[in-house]
């Protein structure tokens, strides 16, 4: 019992931080730390859950995706022009993605070897400063009017992200405004980004997961992880989302710096 404890406060973890821009891989290594050996130590635990926060993430977009793809598809096959900005968004997707894909499949095994606690409060403290910058821009950009330039430079700020400490979320949306995309603009395209970095990263640990010999009991401990980290990832999405909305995200400028010179000064 003590076990599916472990594994559900680590899900709950994972899917509250992986939409939020306060890096969920920084704060599993906090609580590394912090917790010692009583931390499971599992990689593929960690798959597990983040296929949880992708599926969360995925019902929160699912109108949105299915647009993408209908509209996608029928301007191939009609070429009007009232589905030539979802055609286009498509592209600006795979653009966006590029960048994270190539140097994540060059350095996967250094970056997940970087483990050192100080980089995580520094990378932190790196999140809060930029967070800051963009706090109470609002943008001009819609869907229509991004470039493809635009989407390789957001994907360049996904690259940093890569970095244990770097939210993710965090690092495109501050890509995304400070290149004038509104608000909820920004969001979008933010998480658009996520789905196929996500996607990959899933298929090069699914290897791992196979060659693993799970017993009955960490099957359990994995459904109950899973099932956090869907639940969680889902409202903490939508949270995330009513924040970005407001431009509140001063309340993450705060919690990044807090945290991050803690983990510096006691970690």
């Amino acid at each position: 019992m003590i076990e599916v404890i472990k594994y559900l406060i680590l899900g709950l973890v994972q899917g509250f931080t992986e939409p939020i821009p306060v890096s969920s891989s920084g704060h599993i290594q906090i609580f590394k730390v912090l917790l010692g050996n009583a931390f499971p130590n599992d990689l593929n635990f960690e798959i597990v859950t983040n296929f949880g926060s992708f599926i969360a993430i995925v019902i929160f977009f699912w109108k949105d995706i299915k647009e993408l793809i209908h509209d996608f598809f029928l301007f191939i096959k009609t070429k009007e022009k009232k589905y030539k900005v979802n055609f286009k968004y498509c592209w600006l997707i795979v653009v966006g993605t590029i960048p994270a894909g190539i140097v994540g499949l060059l350095f996967k095994d250094k970056i997940e070897s970087i483990d050192n606690i100080k980089i995580v409060g520094l990378s932190l403290v790196v999140t809060s400063f930029f967070l800051y910058l963009i706090k109470d821009f609002k943008g001009m950009k819609s869907k229509e009017d991004i470039t493809f330039k635009d989407a390789l430079i957001v994907g360049l700020f996904q690259v940093v992200a890569l970095f244990p400490g770097i939210s993710r979320s965090g690092a495109t949306i501050v890509g995304c405004m400070l290149l004038k995309m509104k608000r909820e603009e920004a969001f979008k395209f933010s998480f658009m980004l996520y789905l196929p970095i996500s996607v990959a990263t899933m298929i090069l640990g699914v290897k791992d997961l196979l060659e693993t010999n799970i017993t009955s009991n960490m099957m359990i401990n994995y459904g109950v992880g899973f099932v956090a980290a869907l639940i969680i990832t889902f409202f903490s999405t939508k949270w995330f989302h009513s924040i970005v909305k407001k431009g509140k995200l001063a309340y993450f400028v705060w919690y990044c710096l807090i945290v991050g010179f803690l983990v510096l000064l006691f970690l």
